[in-house]
């Protein structure tokens, strides 16, 4: 069973429950009632849920089905709208973040009209006032409202590198009483990993069970670290520029660390992103490969090696991560004109 299916057998299961006039109706569907009234959504779960998932199934028949879970009753509500309708300006006081699981939805934030296709994500800050558009076209929505304190953990114990997750907090989703949204766009097999870690957190809402609090938790520790590293977001240019600087420092820091016997798989695994960027973000900032960057690095550090102990050539060679001693005497004559034994000679304290 795929997310979309999911979000669609709850919601027809949703739908045999209780009647379309259900209290909570105009909670998930709000129309627009004034052009310049606008609405607080106040977290609409108990303490201890501190996440849950709304499903939109928008149909050609201008239908909208909504439903929520967890929540006290299962319930289902059907708005019947005009094309074109927007639902009421209004702003949360949690984070919201929104999948489009398939077709097309359109949102007007802070004034923009803002047009996301299936795979993409929008990430809402509190206080973002925003209203979304209901148009003639099938379109599966999930948003996932996640309470400040939740978020604020997910943050802080996220597995992407540190100087990274600080930046995010402080230049985009941690600014207090900011109005910001974040529009995320898939790289190549991303929305797929992504799905999947939504498909299980959306089941676990549904389905709830011991340890359900502890499970959702993990899940969103994954897909906040999916889109952090494989899907593109807009930031500025000044922005741009420092996540590239911080994201280098961190990886570069990461290769001195392990030079000795760092492959390219290990970056991967630690970082999240695809090996192709680590040569393209590595050429950006020194003009080197990434090949030629470890090699520069590990004949920095043989260099120092060299003139500060008293290990000999082939220790040193083997400390840095060259097993083959002549290819060692050949790249650090390439690049230092001499031997490694001259080269302690003439420079050593010994």
């Amino acid at each position: 069973m795929t997310l979309l299916q999911l979000s669609h057998q709850i919601t027809e299961n949703h739908r045999l429950l209780l009647p379309p006039e259900h209290k909570l109706n105009t909670r998930l569907v709000c129309p627009e009632y004034s052009k310049s009234a606008q609405e607080v959504k106040t977290y609409p779960l108990m303490q201890e849920e501190r996440v849950f998932a709304l499903c939109w199934n928008i149909q050609s028949s201008n239908e909208l089905y909504a439903t929520m879970c967890p929540s006290p009753q299962p319930f289902c509500c059907c708005h019947h709208f005009a094309d074109g309708e927007k639902t009421q300006l209004h702003t949360h006081d949690y984070i919201e973040l929104a999948y489009i699981m398939d077709g097309r939805f359109s949102q007007r934030i802070l004034g923009n009209d803002i047009s996301f296709s299936r795979g993409d994500l929008c990430l809402i800050d509190k206080n973002c006032i925003h209203q979304d558009y209901l148009l003639s076209q099938p379109a599966s929505i999930l948003f996932l409202g996640i309470s400040n304190d939740m978020f604020s953990e997910i943050m802080e114990e996220n597995v992407t590198a540190q100087k990274i997750t600080s930046f995010l907090q402080s230049a985009l989703l941690k600014q207090k009483d900011v109005q910001q949204y974040l529009h995320f766009k898939p790289n190549t097999h991303a929305a797929a990993e992504l799905e999947d870690c939504l498909y299980w957190l959306l089941r676990e809402l549904y389905e709830g069970g011991v340890g359900s609090h502890h499970i959702c938790k993990g899940l969103l520790l994954r897909i906040f670290a999916i889109i952090s590293t494989k899907y593109d977001f807009s930031l500025s240019k000044d922005q741009r520029k420092t996540m590239n600087w911080l994201i280098f420092e961190e990886i570069s820091a990461y290769i001195r660390k392990n030079h000795a016997d760092i492959k390219i798989q290990d970056l991967t695994d630690a970082f999240h992103f695809q090996e192709d960027y680590f040569n393209r973000l590595i050429k950006s900032k020194t003009g080197l490969t990434y090949s030629a960057f470890l090699q520069q690095i590990r004949l920095e550090r043989a260099e120092h090696l060299l003139t500060s102990t008293q290990k000999s050539v082939e220790e040193i060679a083997a400390a840095v991560g060259y097993r083959n001693k002549g290819y060692f005497y050949k790249i650090f004559q390439e690049k230092y004109g001499i031997t490694p034994s001259k080269y302690r000679k003439r420079n050593g304290i010994f």
